[in-house]
């Protein structure tokens, strides 16, 4: 049996009013997808409307580009996923055994928004599946109900991009809203390395976030464990 992934990326390419370009980034996709596909999993690529999903430039420099980033830049058959993404709203969420949203200040504007990402994130969870979200990725699960009908992070470990670090970033004024805030009104238990851009993950069952592109490896290993323990169950 075909073990199955599914990427979730912004199609938001632009940051507020600003001007400055933005979009999923590239750390926080790569060595996922990496080790994913080391391990036998078939990663396929979805975004918001669909079609080529815009990149953080920032997260593409050619200078101190991370290895991960480099490998999957070499990649034909990645690239060419990601330059045809399929439209959220047409992912039957009962395929997947891993649901994955990477980070990138663009999410912020069209993943909690996104009444289509929410459908595929509560089917999912529904059916079992692995949730899993890095830095502002977790702005997806903002959209996703339990089984119950409450948001899916109430109760549950989580962290995320913090607003301390928005703060840092210079744009607590220019995001949409708060990432961190938000996921604690919906009534999850919010927890962070309170060091700024410093590496944090963590692992409730079969939800895995982690706090920034620092901490995209330790969100990996945490996914594979959860992914071995729901092989496993």
């Amino acid at each position: 049996m075909i073990r199955k992934a599914l990427f979730v990326l912004t199609s938001h390419d632009r940051i507020g009013e600003t001007g400055r370009p933005t979009g999923f980034y590239w750390e926080e996709l790569a060595l996922p997808y990496l080790e994913l596909t080391a391990h036998g999993y078939d990663v396929e690529f979805a975004s918001i409307k669909g079609g080529a999903a815009p990149a953080d430039p920032g997260s593409a420099k050619e200078e101190g580009r991370p290895e991960p980033v480099a490998r999957i830049m070499a990649d034909a058959d990645a690239m060419a996923r990601i330059a045809d993404t399929i439209p959220i709203a047409e992912v039957d969420a009962t395929a997947y055994d891993l649901v994955y949203l990477p980070g990138g200040h663009g999410t912020m504007w069209d993943l909690a928004q996104s009444a289509n990402l929410g459908r595929v994130l509560s089917t999912a969870w529904a059916t079992g599946a692995v949730v899993g979200a890095v830095c502002h990725g977790p702005a997806g699960l903002l959209a996703a109900r339990a089984e119950d009908g409450k948001p899916l992070v109430a109760g549950r470990r989580v962290n995320a991009f913090t607003d301390a670090e928005e703060v840092a970033v210079g744009l607590a004024e220019t995001v949409p809203y708060l990432l961190e805030t938000r996921l604690r009104e919906q009534g999850a238990v919010f927890e962070a390395n309170p060091q700024h851009f410093a590496a944090h993950a963590v692992r409730d069952g079969r939800l895995v976030t982690g706090q920034n592109p620092a901490s995209t490896a330790n969100v990996t290993a945490l996914l594979l464990e959860a992914l071995e323990a729901r092989a496993a169950a």
